[in-house]
C-alpha cells in the first residue's frame, strides 16, 4: 500500500468513530465561524472530554483546524485529498490520465457508464480497456470477466463493447478471447 493510500485509510479509520464523525459534521455545518469544544459538546449532547478528544484527533489527521482562541473549523479539503488518493490507487488510474475525454465516464476509478455504441468515445473506451486488460494470448471468458470487474460492474457490456469495437476477438464458441488488433505503440 502506498503512503497516500495508507493516509486515506487512516482518515477513514478515524472517521469510523461516531464522536469524531459527529464533531466533523458539527464543524462543517458551522462553516467559517467554527465552534468551541464547549458549544459542540452542548449541541451534540456529549461530554466536553469526548468532544475535545475528537477535535484533537481530527486536527491530527488534518480535518480540523484551530485558531488558538479555542475556535475550531472543519477542513474538508482533507476528505477530498483522501478521496483523490484512493482514486489514484485504482488499477485504471495510470492509463486514464492519457484519455482525458473519458474522465466523465469514470467515478472513483470505475466505469460509471459506457459510451454510446458507434461513438468516438466507444472506440476510445475500447482502446483504454484493451490496454487495461493487457492481453498477451488467449484467455477464457472467466478471466476476461475477472479483469474487467476490477473497473466496471457491467462486465458483459464492457466485454461486448470490446468485441464490437474490434479490440477483443472471441472464438466461434464465444468462450475464448484474445486481442483483436494491435494497440497503437504511441501509448497515449
Amino acid at each position: 500500500m502506498s503512503a497516500a493510500a495508507a493516509r486515506a485509510a487512516q482518515v477513514l479509520t478515524h472517521l469510523s468513530h461516531p464522536d469524531r464523525l459527529a464533531v466533523l459534521a458539527s464543524l462543517s455545518r458551522r462553516g467559517p465561524d467554527g465552534a468551541t469544544i464547549t458549544a459542540m459538546a452542548s449541541e451534540l449532547d456529549l461530554p466536553v472530554t469526548r468532544v475535545g478528544d475528537a477535535v484533537s484527533r481530527l486536527r491530527g489527521i488534518g480535518l480540523a483546524t484551530g485558531t488558538g482562541n479555542g475556535v475550531y473549523r472543519a477542513r474538508l479539503d482533507g476528505l477530498r485529498e483522501a478521496a483523490s488518493d484512493i482514486e489514484k490507487e485504482q488499477p485504471i488510474a495510470r492509463l486514464l490520465v492519457a484519455y482525458p475525454e473519458l474522465k466523465s465516464n469514470f467515478a472513483h476509478g470505475r466505469v460509471k457508464e459506457l459510451p454510446p455504441t458507434m461513438s468516438d468515445r466507444s472506440e476510445l473506451m475500447g482502446e483504454l480497456l484493451a490496454r487495461f486488460l493487457d492481453l498477451d494470448g488467449l484467455y477464457e471468458e472467466a478471466e476476461i470477466n475477472r479483469r474487467l470487474s476490477a473497473v466496471t460492474d457491467d462486465v458483459a457490456g464492457a466485454r461486448r463493447m470490446l468485441v464490437e469495437t474490434g479490440w477483443l476477438e472471441r472464438d466461434r464458441a464465444g468462450t475464448t478471447y484474445g486481442l483483436g488488433r494491435q494497440l497503437p505503440t504511441d501509448e497515449k
